[in-house]
């Protein structure tokens, strides 16, 4: 059997990836901003607890993890077909480190999780079982996530740094070939990162909401960072400086809109949108719709470069993944 050599000239490294980004945010920022406000969503609705299914998620991820040690890869299909999936060593301490969040809390959500029969405890072992994995399973994700991966794969290609041309399906692929590895790097991209929310804002519901009323700014501004096919896009700094001057923008979003998009009651909206406004964060148009305040969305950009880290290490792993396989 030949063994296959791998050019690692054509390999990307973190640095590559996170200075396209940068380098080009105004041609990818649309689509990841929407990328992030599909992953909050599909993180609130199943149990309409952002917390619950965090805490699964970061239990499957430790499965993940194992595989990976041990070499064990499954397909997409090969991993759904499974009736439960077995944690061992489950320690409340070690997740309440994980999530950043209170002992009390996690055992809290721990136990409504069990009486939701989502999962089961065996002395140190947690039962994860089959039925909570409709609700898990990306279908959906897996496109999203594609999508911004091949603009990304675009925009390498554009500044000759990444010779392999790709299609959205080919990455969508890849995802369901190698499933169990892709998957584990997607959570240890997003795990992170919502914590990181939770930190920002005190408040995962919170931050859902405050995301939500920023998406709707920035698709309602979208006009001006389209650069169109002949012109260079605009940097991380040019596209932000864009959102910041046009935040006086009229095209606000109302709590009712905002309940109907993430499926958060309008009174719990109601409620946190005044913490919002308290702490300048957003205020009311004359249209009595939310709108973000420039100031403070000034405060999240350095936050955000640190999640671009984050994506540009996990977009990598895929990229380079194509690459080799």
């Amino acid at each position: 059997m030949s063994i296959r050599q791998v050019d690692f000239s054509r390999t990307l490294t973190d640095v590559q990836v996170y200075e396209t980004i940068m380098a080009n945010y105004s041609d990818l920022s649309k689509d990841w901003i929407f990328h992030q406000w599909n992953w909050m969503n599909n993180v609130y609705i199943p149990f309409k607890d952002h917390y619950k299914y965090l805490i699964v998620i970061s239990l499957i991820e430790k499965t993940l993890q194992f595989f990976d040690q041990m070499n064990i890869q499954y397909t997409y299909d090969e991993y759904y077909s499974k009736s439960y999936l077995e944690i061992e060593k489950f320690n409340i301490s070690q997740l309440s480190e994980k999530l950043g969040l209170p002992k009390e809390t996690v055992r809290r959500k721990v136990l409504e999780l069990e009486k939701d029969r989502v999962i089961s405890r065996n002395k140190k072992k947690i039962i994860i079982d089959r039925k909570a994995f409709d609700f898990l399973k990306p279908e959906n994700q897996i496109k999203i996530s594609s999508k911004y991966i091949h603009l990304v794969s675009r925009s390498l290609n554009k500044n000759n740094i990444y010779s392999q041309k790709l299609d959205q399906k080919l990455i969508e692929n890849i995802f369901k070939k190698k499933f169990s590895l892709c998957w584990r790097w997607f959570y240890r991209m997003q795990i992170p990162l919502v914590i990181g929310y939770q930190q920002f804002m005190k408040d995962l519901t919170t931050f859902h909401i405050w995301g939500t009323i920023a998406m709707n700014q920035v698709f309602n501004v979208s006009k001006q960072l389209d650069t169109g096919l002949d012109k260079p896009s605009l940097d991380y700094f040019t596209t932000s400086n864009i959102l910041i001057e046009n935040f006086g923008t009229k095209a606000g979003i109302s709590a009712m809109s905002i309940s109907e998009m993430t499926q958060i009651p309008r009174a719990t909206i109601i409620r946190k949108c005044k913490y919002l406004i308290q702490n300048d964060l957003i205020k009311i148009n004359e249209k009595k719709q939310y709108v973000l305040t420039s100031m403070n969305f000034k405060k999240i950009l350095p936050y955000q470069r640190e999640v671009f880290w984050f994506k540009a290490k996990f977009i990598r792993k895929i990229l380079n993944l194509l690459i080799i396989s």
